[in-house]
């Protein structure tokens, strides 16, 4: 291979290398910082970091709406903030002459907010309409306002990103009432309270035990009375022990009984002695 045709090849790899390289570098930022009409959408684009999802992508449309025109946008929280920026990046390329070709009248554009996965139902998407010569952007869902239209083309870089200027900021409806939902978090409090009444009921629970002393109160007093009767038989005793004590002293009332016979005897031998003398 001669080296010229090894010097046209490095030229031409060099030159692809260097156009796919601008195609796809763009910054949102300064691209708007060009246009002083837009700074209020420029700025919430940065606040919200809107700008660096539009930077990262290849083929993107961005919907600027100008500063006197944003008020009732930037009121409100930061979030809904974001959300609605993210409703005016359309993931695809469109310029005027592309918006006007729409045939059918009507087209369902997808839009940056889709891909967040905070969308629910239409929020995600745009209805763009061709109505008396007229480009109108709605939002897809229902009962959306209709009064947003295109403007004019403000910058482009063919197939990769467009920004038109439409009239006004493109409102989803109830896309602002969304961080109301975490004022749920109070349903978790409010089942937290049935919890005391478990306590409650062990407290109760608790107040029979302490009767239980009072029930023994009453077993003390029925252990007297048994005590008594159990007394009462160890008197019963004592006169048993009297009745053994006399005992004694029948027994010597017998020793004198026994001396009499005894007494007798002698006498009747007395007896029969002097009768023997006589004979």
């Amino acid at each position: 291979m001669s080296p010229s045709l090894v010097r046209s090849a490095s030229l031409l790899f060099s030159c692809c290398v260097l156009l796919s390289s601008t195609a796809t570098a763009f910054n949102i930022t300064r691209l708007l910082d060009q246009y002083p009409d837009f700074k209020t959408f420029n700025d919430l684009l940065t606040q919200t970091k809107v700008n660096q999802q539009i930077n990262q992508r290849q083929t993107i449309t961005v919907l600027t709406v100008a500063d006197d025109k944003m008020s009732e946008v930037s009121s409100k929280p930061v979030e809904a903030i974001k959300k609605i920026l993210s409703t005016h990046v359309i993931l695809d390329y469109y310029d005027t002459q592309k918006l006007k070709n729409i045939k059918t009248g009507s087209s369902v554009l997808t839009t940056l907010l889709q891909t967040t996965g905070t969308a629910s139902s239409q929020e995600g998407f745009l209805n763009v309409t061709l109505k008396d010569d007229k480009i109108v952007f709605t939002s897809a869902v229902k009962n959306a306002r209709r009064n947003v239209t295109l403007t004019r083309s403000v910058a482009a870089q063919p197939f990769n990103i467009s920004v038109l200027e439409v009239s006004g900021p493109i409102i989803v409806p109830g896309l602002d009432a969304a961080p109301n939902a975490p004022v749920a978090a109070p349903a978790p409090m409010k089942a937290h309270a049935p919890a005391p009444t478990p306590h409650k009921k062990k407290q109760v629970a608790k107040s029979p035990e302490a009767k239980t002393p009072e029930a023994e109160a009453p077993s003390d007093d029925a252990l007297s009375p048994d005590d008594a009767p159990a007394s009462s038989p160890t008197e019963a005793d004592a006169p048993a022990a009297d009745k053994k004590s006399p005992a004694p002293s029948k027994s010597s009332a017998g020793g004198k009984g026994f001396v009499l016979p005894g007494f007798g005897l002698i006498v009747i031998l007395m007896l029969v002695a002097s009768f023997l003398t006589s004979q």
